[in-house]
């Protein structure tokens, strides 16, 4: 599959043109590893390191949409847990204008995705436990969990902001937890994800 039939994939799939053009303006081949440059626009999680993957483009599809980026003032901030070689982080740069941080428990990983990133102001990567040192740049408009944890991380509510949302797989499931006076959570089950480094 090349990058054009990715695209017609993920139109068909209605996604809104904002998700659509940030696929077509990053180069998903350079946040993959060498021997999958090939295979880059196929759409499926990719290898990457240590047991992390690059996830499948239609699950980063459907879950920046659960994320409502559109709706984000300029400068609002998000935080990407598991941010991997920082595909998902150019993506989003690319639909709204925000601060955005990205925290990555890899050493390796934090290293490739600063260097691809490197001209990128506004977003800055950390190398951490994302669920231990969210709160590490105050409090978030949007939250996004790009690995699986074992239960509803409950304790990144404490530092999301109103009318925030975060978006987090579960086991198979991908939930989006919204905070307005209080929580709602909605579950899409259905997905498959490498689970969170501990």
């Amino acid at each position: 599959m090349n990058k054009k039939q990715l695209i017609d994939e993920l139109r068909y799939e209605g996604f809104s043109e904002k998700i659509i053009k940030a696929f077509e303006r990053i180069r998903r081949e350079d946040f993959v590893l060498d021997e999958w440059k090939d295979s880059a626009y196929i759409n499926e999680a990719l290898p990457l390191v240590k047991g992390a993957t690059i996830s499948q483009p239609y699950t980063i599809a459907f879950m920046l949409d659960l994320l409502k980026l559109d709706r984000l003032k300029e400068n609002a901030k998000i935080l990407e847990i598991g941010s991997g070689s920082g595909y998902v982080l150019a993506l989003i740069d690319k639909i709204c204008n925000c601060r955005i941080y990205g925290i990555e428990i890899i050493e390796e990983l934090v290293k490739k995705s600063k260097l691809l990133l490197r001209n990128k102001k506004n977003i800055k990567i950390v190398q951490g436990n994302g669920l231990k040192h969210a709160g590490e740049f105050g409090s978030y408009d949007r939250i996004l969990v790009s690995a699986a944890a074992d239960d509803i991380p409950e304790n990144l509510i404490e530092h999301l902001n109103e009318n925030g949302i975060i978006v987090s797989p579960v086991r198979n499931s991908i939930f989006q937890i919204r905070k307005n006076k209080k929580i709602n959570i909605k579950e899409y089950p259905g997905f498959v994800f490498v689970p969170l480094i501990k």
